[in-house]
């Protein structure tokens, strides 16, 4: 992989992208991720837009398109600034010398590398704290590879739903133009005593979301340790992504007819893999624990993307036949569904985090974690392809890394009528990656025709 040289912005690019308006203090998701960011890796996510191989834009009509769509998100022109012990909450702030150039770059990918591997590289490098937490890179595909365009956020500046938001906002046409008004790094008087009285107001309620999302970790009586696999082990700073695609329709006529839903396909499928991998290795556990987050909100606001999301662990009996593993999903979610209160684990686990990050503990609980083997993320994308810059968006491909000991996991986005499943490991402890997409793709294969 090369950097390319960097060519002149377009003029005026921070007059053109404007202000916020305001400073926003950290939701408690969001101090939450900041907690369990002192890993190898970083808290990191990443969106890559395949475009057709026919057409690749250049560098400067990037910079144009973005220069003026960055108006519709004002988060991505601000940066994080932490007040003095005892201030409250990092806040988010208009960044004063924002310049579009220091956040976009041209990459060549290297001989025998592809898109995604140029991408596994950017989510795993740390973003500059000192700006606003973003990058994107236009990636040559070379004379055989299709280009694209990665999109690198911190997990701080939103979660999956709040990335599709900002994706759509950047995305061809552009959303209107918020009022330009400049954000303040110090909140007034009045304003932090309103704030206070709220949260005064809001304890009753933070006390029952708690109890409730007890339950919905599992927690709510002694809790069930998951079983000890050669899955779970400390990574390390590489990731390695494969992308796995389906016709989005076979899958959800499989999961009408087990009574489920596309998650429920995609976390028995998954589980299928990891099994018939974990079977190659000679271990055999009776059950593996998928962490499926849990969003609060339908949809996000590209004006404040952030994070609402809890967890739900699914333990998914280590049965080989297909369609009786999708049944106990199924059965599994719809109970949980039924006694939980959506995303309230949220409150409980991320206290738990940010009381770990007070004491340095966070590093040694996630990387010695039993509480899960993996995770499972899925998202509803565009139904129709987006186009950027006037180029078509052929495919979008999700990518999450996390720090500790989960050395495999899954990133799923339905997008055009095409359901995506992007495989991330880290390739020291899973070299046996090709095996995987293999066995991920046949039972996604199996399962569809048994049920179709």
């Amino acid at each position: 992989m090369t950097l390319a040289p960097r060519r002149p912005s377009t003029r005026d690019v921070r007059r053109r992208t404007g202000g916020s308006g305001r400073a926003e203090r950290l939701s408690a998701g969001d101090l939450t991720v900041l907690a369990t960011d002192g890993g190898v890796v970083p808290m990191q996510i990443a969106a890559v837009l395949t475009l057709p191989p026919t057409e690749r834009p250049d560098r400067d009509e990037l910079v144009g398109v973005l220069a003026e769509r960055l108006r519709a998100v004002p988060r991505l022109r601000q940066r994080l600034v932490r007040p003095r012990t005892g201030r409250g909450r990092p806040r988010w702030v208009d960044d004063p010398d924002f310049d579009l150039d220091r956040h976009l770059c041209v990459l060549a990918t290297a001989e025998g590398h592809g898109l995604l591997d140029v991408a596994a590289e950017l989510v795993c490098a740390r973003l500059d704290r000192r700006r606003p937490l973003w990058c994107a890179c236009l990636v040559d595909g070379g004379p055989e590879g299709a280009p694209g365009l990665v999109i690198v956020l911190h997990h701080v500046l939103a979660d999956g739903l709040g990335g599709l938001a900002i994706l759509g906002a950047l995305a061809d046409p552009p959303l209107a133009d918020p009022p330009l008004t400049a954000a303040s790094a110090r909140p007034s008087p009045p304003r932090a005593v309103a704030a206070a009285r709220r949260r005064v107001a809001r304890l009753p309620r933070a006390v029952r979301r708690g109890v409730a999302g007890l339950r919905e970790l599992g927690l709510g009586e002694r809790p069930r340790l998951a079983a000890r696999t050669s899955l779970n082990r400390p990574t390390g700073p590489r990731r390695r992504i494969v992308r796995v695609a389906v016709p989005l329709a076979v899958v959800k006529t499989a999961a009408v007819e087990a009574g489920g839903t596309v998650n429920d396909v995609v976390v028995s499928t998954v589980v299928g893999a990891l099994l018939d991998l974990l079977h190659r290795r000679g271990e055999r556990p009776g059950s593996l624990v998928v962490s499926v987050p849990v969003s609060a909100r339908p949809r996000a606001d590209v004006g404040a993307p952030g994070n609402e999301v809890g967890v739900r662990p699914v333990r998914v009996p280590a049965v080989d036949d297909d369609l009786r593993r999708l049944h106990a999903v199924v059965a599994l979610t719809r109970a949980a569904a039924d006694t939980a209160q959506r995303a309230s684990s949220a409150g409980p686990l991320g206290l738990a985090f940010r009381v770990l990050a007070k004491v340095g503990a966070v590093g040694w609980f996630v990387n010695h974690q039993r509480l899960v083997h993996t995770f499972v993320t899925n998202l509803r994308g565009p139904r129709q392809r987006l186009r950027l810059a006037g180029h078509e968006i052929t495919s979008i491909t999700p990518v999450a890394v996390n720090p500790g000991n989960v050395s495999v996991s899954f990133d799923v986005l339905s997008y055009a009528g095409e359901l995506g499943i992007t495989v991330v490991v880290d390739p020291d402890l899973v070299p046996d990656l090709r095996s995987l997409t293999r066995s991920l793709e046949n039972g996604l294969r199996r399962v569809t025709r048994a049920t179709g």
